[in-house]
């Protein structure tokens, strides 16, 4: 990773040094394409505001990585896994009342500077003041479990990343599911997975006590709808 240099520049809660080039912060961002990356509002002076106004004029949805906004990458086959899986956890939290399931538009401020939107996420309600969601735009808090589908466009380096954000946060337990290999991973640290293979099925464990849903059913059911 680049060094930091001493002459930087200080803006919304980042510091960006001024000698970087674009490939530096590329590789600051985990090596995404540059197309992902948006040049305005500059890199480092990119706030919550203009991702959603971004949002609110229909162009893309924009994560906020250090006051630089990086588009969201998710294709057509992603966006229709993510709406099932979010649409089976809203069947199982209904009857039990254990929390609330946001999709890919849900954004979560998981630190100055630092705002993250997870495909899909869940958060007990216990967590939530009178049970209810907060009406505003970006949740001051992260979620108990936040799932990422991979697209073409993310890269290993970038997950990392991701990870680190989130269990630095808060978060409790990160489904990443690969549907090209059609397998998933269930991370508890930074460091710690277990590898779920193609005939195995995600756990909601201590998170989601009794929920349990096979790889194969979930590609089946959504190849059947697409």
């Amino acid at each position: 990773m680049p060094t930091v240099s001493t002459s930087s520049i200080l803006l919304s809660h980042t510091t960006l040094p001024v000698s970087w080039t674009l490939a530096d912060l590329q590789e600051y961002l985990g090596g995404i394409p540059l197309e992902r990356i948006r040049l305005y509002p500059p890199p480092g002076l990119a706030t919550e505001e203009d991702a959603l106004d971004i949002q609110d004029k229909g162009d893309r949805l924009c994560e906020l990585v250090d006051g630089v906004l990086v588009v969201k990458t998710m294709g057509a086959y992603e966006s229709l896994l993510a709406l099932y899986l979010g649409h089976l956890l809203h069947d199982f939290l209904e009857d039990r009342g254990l929390g609330i399931v946001l999709g890919a538009d849900g954004p979560y401020r998981l630190k100055p500077g630092k705002m993250r939107m997870p495909d899909v996420s869940f958060i007990r309600w216990q967590r939530l003041p009178r049970r209810k969601l907060p009406r505003q735009r970006v949740l001051d808090l992260a979620p108990d479990l936040a799932i990422e589908i991979l697209s073409e466009g993310n890269t290993e380096a970038e997950m990392r990343k991701k990870l680190q954000e989130y269990f630095e946060a808060g978060v409790e337990v990160v489904w990443i599911i690969d549907p090209e290999a059609r397998t998933a991973k269930v991370w508890t640290t930074p460091e710690q997975f277990i590898s779920i293979p193609p005939r195995g099925a995600l756990d909601g464990g201590s998170v989601l006590p009794g929920f349990r849903l096979p790889l194969r059913d979930l590609f089946r059911r959504v190849e059947k709808e697409s």
